[in-house]
């Protein structure tokens, strides 16, 4: 479902519930008119590994997971924009922090620098929105330009498979492909 018209989406997913259900993301953004590539933590890619061959098709992309190795061409076209969805609390601080030990937070962390329009959508437990490092790691995130959308419940994770998880909130704090 790409075409050369339409602006690439890095969509990065991290290992939280949602996570299963990131096709719903995908087809979010691909209604959208974005272009999506799909890029995984370790965990995620663990969590969806059986899911792959259906994700590559979906995207018409690799779905990619690791640092490529010096010299190997990028697979992948560069992105207008990022969503980090769903987004741990775990990637969260490690991004703040400017930690890049995954392929996932190494070009989110190059996002900032770029100035690409990045978007989060946190999920999490309530116990771990509520750790002093995560509104630290917020606040910072948005003064760097990333746009980092919270729920009053403090995105706390639901029993319902990841079914309720809010992919077009994180769609549409996009810009707007044209």
């Amino acid at each position: 479902m790409t075409t050369t018209e339409n602006r690439i989406l890095y969509l990065v997913c991290c290992a939280a519930v949602p996570a299963v259900r990131v096709a719903d993301g995908v087809r979010a953004a691909q209604d959208r008119g974005w272009d999506v590539c799909l890029i995984l933590t370790p965990s995620a890619h663990r969590w969806l590994e059986a899911d792959l061959p259906a994700l590559r098709a979906l995207t018409g992309h690799p779905v990619r997971h690791q640092y490529k190795l010096p010299g190997e061409p990028d697979v992948l076209p560069p992105p207008d924009a990022i969503l980090v969805a769903p987004a741990t609390f775990n990637t969260v601080n490690k991004w703040a922090a400017g930690i890049s030990d995954t392929l996932a937070l190494g070009l989110i962390n190059e996002a900032i620098g770029l100035g690409l329009p990045v978007v989060a959508l946190p999920r999490m437990g309530a116990a771990q929105a509520a750790h002093p490092a995560f509104p630290r790691s917020v606040e910072f995130l948005r003064a760097a330009g990333v746009t980092v959308l919270l729920d009053e419940a403090g995105n706390e994770d639901p029993a319902d498979g990841g079914e309720a998880y809010p992919w077009a909130k994180g769609v549409a704090a996009l810009p707007a492909v044209g």
